[in-house]
């Protein structure tokens, strides 16, 4: 399998730069929100979403000061996001580490993500950027427009397979189009060119939040068992809605009965993920999980060969195989 350090090689000057620029953006005069953001830069993950900016720009010819700034705008989006979602969640973990909210309490997270927000914003408009900040703030919208349409489904359970995909799509692949937008926009291309990189980024977008659903059911590598977290939070994902769609009337009953009701429940969940497995669920995700992978590898092969498009290539194949 692909590693993130093979796929970052034509950008591995640029991703340790961009570490040091991100740091200078998280300084604040207010000594506890200067602790707080420290905190954030100490526990970083892969930075996935700087890689694609980095290597959409690249697909281009060399990266800019521009391509900079939109990641650094992209990181502090999807961090603010991140602390949002965790006080939303109640969660008090997040990638290992204790979340904001869990160490410094609701208040203090909500108004971290404020802050992060308004520091993205500014930065646009310091240098006049305006069209990421154009970008960007459409991907915010329709981001929120996505956590509450999923929100307001997960009451009725009544979802469909396009309601599903049109949450997905908001929800997740709207910030990876947007990276691959900024990245062409930073490298100066035309509206024809930005728009192939946005929808470039929006296949693989879907294709990532279908390869997160799957995990809730099943393991590859047979390491731990699925946990059923989605259905324990009433989250309706494609193996589920596959599942109801092909069920007769009593393994509906019951399947829904347990997703309102009984989502608590082990034992009934354990039998929930059983059935979603023997239904097909599964293997009608994956199939159309790599559909959106080919998908998204013929759009690339519309662009020039070079060393950033190979890397593109590996992080989609990398998006499909990983296995968490």
């Amino acid at each position: 399998m692909n590693t993130i350090r093979e796929i970052k090689k034509p950008i591995q000057q640029e991703m340790l730069l961009f570490e040091k620029k991100f740091k200078s953006s998280l300084n604040s005069n207010v000594p506890l929100l200067d602790k707080i953001l420290h905190y954030i830069v100490k526990r970083k993950g892969k930075q996935m979403r700087p890689m694609f900016v980095f290597l959409s720009g690249k697909l281009f010819g060399d990266v800019n000061e521009s391509s900079f700034r939109a990641a650094s705008l992209i990181e502090l989006l999807h961090t603010a996001t991140l602390v949002h979602d965790d006080v939303i969640d109640d969660a008090n973990m997040r990638r290992g580490f204790f979340s904001i909210n869990a160490l410094w309490k609701n208040k203090i997270a909500v108004l971290v993500g404020d802050y992060l927000l308004s520091q993205g914003l500014l930065m646009s408009l310091e240098n006049q950027e305006y069209d990421l900040l154009q970008i960007v703030s459409k991907a915010v919208k329709e981001m929120s427009e996505g956590e509450l349409l999923q929100i307001e489904k997960a009451r009725k359970l009544d979802i469909e397979e396009d309601v599903y995909f049109e949450i997905i799509r908001q929800k997740t692949a709207t910030l990876i189009a947007a990276c691959c937008a900024c990245g062409a926009v930073a490298a100066n291309q035309d509206k024809e060119t930005v728009e192939r990189m946005r929808k470039f980024g929006e296949l693989i977008g879907i294709a990532f939040q279908m390869k997160d659903d799957l995990f809730d059911y099943y393991n590859e590598d047979l390491i731990g068992k699925p946990t059923g977290i989605d259905i324990k939070e009433q989250k309706m994902t494609l193996p589920l809605i596959y599942t109801l769609k092909n069920s007769d009337k009593k393994q509906k009953k019951f399947i829904i009965q347990t997703v309102k009701n009984h989502n608590t429940n082990s034992e009934r969940v354990a039998e929930v993920l059983d059935i979603v497995k023997r239904s097909g669920g599964i293997d009608y995700t994956i199939d159309k999980m790599k559909s959106y992978q080919k998908e998204a590898l013929q759009l690339l092969k519309t662009f020039d060969d070079n060393e950033s498009r190979k890397s593109l290539e590996l992080l989609v194949n990398f998006v499909i195989e990983r296995k968490k």
